[in-house]
């Protein structure tokens, strides 16, 4: 079981947009662990069980059908704690770039995002969500987030984004026109940010170098702190996922870890999970982006992930995503 957490600040700010539509504190509160107890008191973070919980019973409460979108635009620097911080006293937009990508599991610890500059074009990619929450939701909240942090630290309401959804269009897609501009598109293979890199050359009117380092080692240490309390199949996938095209087998992550390869198992078939159905769902998200490169032959990708010849990879990915490599690359 997953004990992925998110910060305490963006709950009190989602209790708060709730209940400002007159809706009952209690109710929007059943179910979590800290339905009974006084919310000031409940910790820097809290567990994604009790985050899409209160969700759920949010939604029901007040029928917003756009709740992770106007969520999400309520989440600005401020919101964001000490990395909000450092984020504003960075020198340009690609040192908070490198920021956010170092640090952004204190944001959303389940989350994963994946960048690269191809040509002129930067490319942000969200590899994974927390699993429970709707890809609507999570999409819309951390999109959302992510314009309103954007237009923040540069001071810029109109940016030039194409937008990628990875699901159908909304019957509320008029406010994703509102919020994300024309250039946006559903249904695609993963969800995706696009933008010139010229964006990263933009200066930050609050650069402070000396700030951003004492914001920088608080991060650090925050995330430190937050990575021993995280479950092993959350820390191998991490490993997993910066050793692209690697893949070690289980004894070798096992010692990354410090864990002897019995009593890694042993932790994983606790949290029901197996290093294979781990190492498989990194292959499917790093198969998934190299699909959308149409130059890249499919016996490279299947190469580049493990497999030694196409057919093999072509029935692993079906049996990984229920789709054929086929149809990513044509959509």
């Amino acid at each position: 079981m997953s004990n992925t957490t998110t910060p305490a600040q963006y709950i009190l700010i989602l209790i708060d947009m709730v209940e400002q539509q007159g809706c009952d504190r209690k109710k929007l509160l059943a179910g979590t662990t800290f339905a009974n107890t006084d919310i000031a008191t409940m910790g820097a973070r809290i567990l994604d069980a009790d985050f899409n919980q209160l969700v759920t019973n949010a939604q029901t409460l007040t029928g917003e059908p756009a709740l992770g979108l106007k969520l999400g635009l309520r989440l600005n620097l401020s919101a964001h704690a000490v990395l909000g911080q450092a984020f504003m006293t960075c020198t340009d937009l690609a040192q908070a770039m490198e920021l956010f990508l170092k640090y952004n599991h204190l944001l959303a610890s389940g989350l994963h995002f994946e960048f690269e500059t191809v040509g002129e074009q930067c490319i942000l990619t969200v590899v994974s969500t927390p699993g429970e929450a709707s890809p609507e939701f999570s999409y819309e909240l951390f999109f959302g987030a992510l314009i309103n942090t954007l237009r923040g630290l540069l001071n810029a309401p109109d940016l030039c984004l194409r937008m990628e959804f990875p699901y159908l269009q909304p019957a509320h897609c008029a406010l994703y026109y509102e919020v994300f501009g024309t250039d946006m598109h559903f249904d695609t293979p993963q969800g995706r940010i696009l933008f010139h890199r010229d964006l990263l050359d933009t200066r930050l009117p609050s650069s402070n170098p000396v700030l951003r380092n004492l914001f920088e080692a608080e991060c650090a240490r925050l995330l430190a702190d937050l990575e021993e309390e995280n479950s092993v199949s959350e820390r191998t996938l991490r490993l997993l996922r910066k050793l692209e095209g690697q893949y070690p087998q289980m004894p070798q992550i096992a010692a990354m870890l410090n864990l002897s390869p019995r009593t890694y198992r042993r932790r994983l078939d606790e949290e029901r999970q197996s290093f294979q159905r781990l190492l498989d769902q990194v292959r499917a998200e790093h198969a998934t982006r190299y699909l959308q490169n149409k130059r890249l032959p499919l016996s490279s990708i299947a190469y580049m992930v493990g497999f030694s010849d196409a057919s093999n990879f072509r029935r692993a990915y079906q049996k990984w995503t229920g789709k054929a490599p086929r149809d990513v690359r044509r959509g």
